[in-house]
């Protein structure tokens, strides 16, 4: 590990501590800077928005990421925010049940490290294991970008400036340090021909705690969660090809204009929705980048690899690479050109097939079809016959990943407890 002091040691090598600037504070980027800290680095995180990010969607968490989690001191926190599930419900206009299936396959799948949070609640605990020693900067972003063989120097929108032996590019699907350094968003995204949306309502009623609550038509959905402390998610997917509007009130109408003369609580969920003043919405697509790296410039996360929104592992997965990079960085002794190459090899085939099972698994939250819908329904039953979930989607909650044994020191916020 290099010392913080600058100079060289007796053989030459260069001693002092290495930088890394990560752009993104979602989950990849506080994740990449809690164990790049681990591995003696320093670390500033810039993020564009003016505070952490609230709200948005709810996530499944499982399998290696929720154990880097644990090992970060997380698992206690996560259980505090989180829920377990114990229903997935399709129902029809009337609100009567259609199909569904109860979930403890998955704990059983899982050693009962299966747990539903929202993706906000991740992000700010991991953002507070990596603070301190880390830096975060809000309000602010990289415009910039220049390279020579030693590090980078940015240029960020507030007009500072710096230079850093790394760049993390950890801003999502839309990275815009991605385009900087590797080109056009269209260059790697890969649409999968939906849109997501979602919003959250204070007191809203009916309430089916740990209970996922689904109603469909084809080529849409909504879905409804039970948050804690009286609120509730709501989640919309549906078919959508082109740009999607990017103001609030156009984006309610867009919603309205989809969703107006369906059943169940449609209605009064759009009623909600005409009051909201957040929402999100975005495409569903994978990002797919022939290298994750260039010069002094590395992609992490949804930057690097989206398996899409609907996958329900890009949180996971961000966890694993983010611990992955740091470890080979550890590994080579900082050699950072040899570091980023294996980190690329040791998570390539597994993302893929990540990517893959995404792509199969996408249209069956909202089926294009009413044969689909149906089909879809007659599935969702199937997976309540002992068994026969394990069958289906054993293969899919199994991590087939076995981490490297990386020499990376407790972060100094461990080391303190």
């Amino acid at each position: 590990m290099y010392s913080a002091k600058a100079g060289l040691d007796p053989t030459g090598e260069d001693m002092r501590q290495k930088t890394a600037l990560i752009s993104g504070a979602g989950i990849a980027g506080p994740a990449a800077a809690y164990w790049l800290n681990a591995a003696g680095w320093r670390t500033t995180i810039v993020e564009r928005a003016p505070a952490l990010r609230s709200g948005g969607y709810v996530i499944d968490f499982w399998g290696l990421g929720f154990d880097l989690a644990e090992r970060m001191g997380l698992r206690e926190s996560i259980e505090n925010v989180g829920y377990h599930m114990k229903e997935v419900r399709i129902v029809g206009d009337r609100g009567e049940r259609l199909a569904g299936f109860g979930v403890s396959v998955f704990d059983a799948l899982t050693g009962g490290r299966f747990i539903t949070l929202p993706r906000s609640e991740l992000s700010r605990l991991v953002l507070e294991g990596a603070t301190p020693p880390t830096n975060v900067r809000f309000g602010d972003e990289v415009v910039a970008l220049a390279q020579d063989a030693d590090g980078a120097d940015v240029t960020f929108a507030s007009g500072a400036a710096g230079r850093y032996d790394l760049v993390v590019g950890a801003g999502g699907l839309h990275s815009g340090v991605r385009r900087l350094a590797f080109g056009p968003d269209e260059q790697f995204e890969k649409p999968l021909g939906y849109a997501v949306a979602a919003f959250e309502a204070d007191g809203y009623e009916p309430r089916d705690p740990d209970v996922y609550m689904m109603y469909g038509r084809p080529g849409r959905m909504i879905g409804r969660f039970t948050l804690h402390a009286d609120r509730c998610l709501f989640l919309f997917i549906f078919a959508f090809a082109g740009e999607l509007p990017d103001t609030l009130d156009a984006q309610k109408s867009l919603l309205s204009s989809i969703y107006g003369k369906d059943g169940w609580e449609a209605p009064q969920i759009l009623q909600r929705l005409a009051a909201s003043e957040a929402l999100y919405l975005d495409r569903v697509s994978q990002i797919i980048a022939p290298a994750w790296s260039k010069g002094r410039v590395v992609l992490l996360g949804d930057a690097a690899f989206c398996v899409s929104l609907l996958a329900g592992q890009g949180s996971a997965l961000a966890m694993v690479a983010a611990h992955v990079l740091a470890g080979e960085l550890a590994r080579s002794g900082d050699r950072i050109d040899e570091a980023l190459a294996s980190y690329e090899r040791v998570l390539r085939a597994y993302v893929s097939t990540k990517q893959a099972g995404a792509v199969r698994f996408a249209g069956a939250f909202a089926p294009r079809t009413s044969f689909g819908v149906w089909f879809r329904n007659l599935v969702m039953n199937a997976l309540a016959i002992p068994g026969v979930a394990r069958f289906a989607v054993g293969r899919e909650i199994t991590d087939r990943l076995e981490l490297p044994d990386y020499p990376l020191a407790p972060p100094l916020a461990e080391a303190s407890r």
